[in-house]
């Protein structure tokens, strides 16, 4: 492959030829992006003017949607062209580029909801203690580590794999991703192997054992509670368990296809399953969030209706 024209490309081979289908599959698709630029933007700046919002639990919910617009935009604008473009050719800067924004996105969202999951188990554990724990100072340094920590491993986990004398140039994606490129390697990849397990138990299965222990924790506190306090907590606990069962299912359907022969399933289901987890969630948030916190909900109201008497 070194001496060939495609060493500096990647070929990503999972696009099907829908022929004249695929310009319906491209409004589709722009659609989709511009609804997450849209929905994820007001839930932003509904959250980041009104000061009555100014609150951890509302603040984590801005930093998911500005995951959920940086992840979006790393993907969207490329996939959009390879819709309508015959060859699905991508250069190497490109591909880990892309690689780099996807797989921060991926971790950042799984860490903010962690993040998330601490901000209700001290909110429901330790109210009295709330406002002395949450404070601005850790609020600031807990959203900095959702970005920070993710970033840093990934910055490695590709320089691992930049480093790969590569045999191959197919990746079986609608996009790049890192495992692929390392499956393209003509030489060992203990190293590449090892450190991606550790990230992949750092940023996923460690989050996750968390956020199931704070709600572990939660529910033995409201099972000695009241009626009345059992309902308050799942009104405020229940979208960030929608979200993080909705991101948890479609992060291991990618998670579970990377290692899966894609020869043997179906490319249409193989396209969507791989898709899940850069789509459904930037979509759903800010609906689950938007529409079930009554804070959220009233703000998003007084806009809109603001919008129509001015109009």
């Amino acid at each position: 492959m070194k001496n060939s024209t495609d060493s500096f490309y990647f070929n990503l081979t999972m696009f099907v030829n829908i022929g004249d289908y695929r310009y319906a599959a491209f409004f589709f698709c722009f659609l989709l992006y511009t609804f997450i630029l849209y929905a994820n933007l007001v839930i932003i700046t509904i959250i980041s003017r009104e000061r009555t919002l100014h609150e951890p639990m509302y603040i984590f919910i801005a930093l998911l949607s500005v995951n959920s617009l940086y992840g979006s935009s790393g993907f969207f604008p490329r996939f959009l062209i390879d819709l309508l473009s015959a060859n699905h050719l991508i250069s190497q800067l490109a591909c880990f580029t892309q690689i780099y924004i996807i797989y921060t996105y991926a971790a950042n969202e799984m860490t903010i909801l962690s993040i998330m999951a601490y901000d209700r188990y001290v909110a429901v554990c330790h109210p009295l203690h709330y406002h002395r724990k949450m404070t601005s100072k850790t609020v600031l340094k807990l959203s900095a580590f959702a970005w920070i920590f993710p970033a840093v491993g990934i910055i490695v986990l590709i320089s691992l794999s930049t480093r790969l004398p590569l045999c191959g140039n197919e990746i079986q994606k609608l996009f790049c991703a890192n495992w692929n490129v390392v499956k393209l390697s003509c030489v060992a990849t203990d190293a590449n192997n090892i450190y991606g397990l550790w990230f992949t138990i750092t940023t996923v299965f460690l989050p996750l054992a968390f956020v199931l222990f704070s709600y572990l924790k939660i529910v033995i506190v409201c099972w000695k509670s009241s009626a009345e306090f059992k309902g308050k907590v799942l009104h405020s606990c229940l979208p960030h368990i929608v979200s993080f069962v909705i991101y948890s299912i479609t992060g291991f359907c990618d998670i579970a296809l990377s290692r899966y022969n894609i020869e043997e399933i179906n490319p249409f289901v193989a396209g969507i399953l791989s898709l899940e987890f850069v789509v459904i969630p930037p979509v759903l948030n800010p609906l689950v969030y938007g529409l079930k916190l009554p804070e959220i909900r009233k703000h998003i109201l007084q806009t809109l209706s603001l919008h129509k008497l001015i109009s």
